[in-house]
């Protein structure tokens, strides 16, 4: 018997039909979240980065009094800063969509929040 009072499923698997759903829901929000835009931002603004839920570069902005030829340096970190920024607000979108399966699964290898993943927490 599970805690829940029910026999366990084939296998002894538990609930298995609850844990399909949770993860039918799970995909289902990650989907949509894939589809909406966060904005990372570097240099108080003078950067910024659009990127998708899924990780998909939409667009980089310059403001103009970034763009010193003398200077690639600064830009170059500027861009890496802001496309950072954006990437952690990615992993903040698909943590949140996917609720407290995504903390379950941020210690997995290849997961958001897994440290060898790439991608920070």
């Amino acid at each position: 018997m599970s805690d829940s009072g029910e026999p366990p499923g084939p296998s002894g698997l538990g609930d298995f039909g609850g844990l399909l759903e949770s993860a039918q829901a799970a995909l289902s929000a990650q989907a949509q979240a894939a589809n909406q835009i966060v904005t990372g931002t570097a240099g108080g603004g003078v950067v910024s980065v659009e990127m998708t839920g899924g990780g998909e570069i939409r667009s980089v902005t310059l403001s103009p009094s970034v763009v010193d030829p003398d200077d690639i340096d600064m830009l170059q970190d500027l861009i890496v800063a802001a496309l950072h920024d954006a990437a952690h607000q990615v992993t903040e979108l698909q943590r949140q969509a996917l609720g407290g399966l995504g903390d379950l699964l941020g210690g997995m290898p290849g997961m958001p929040g897994d440290p060898g993943s790439g991608e920070s927490p």
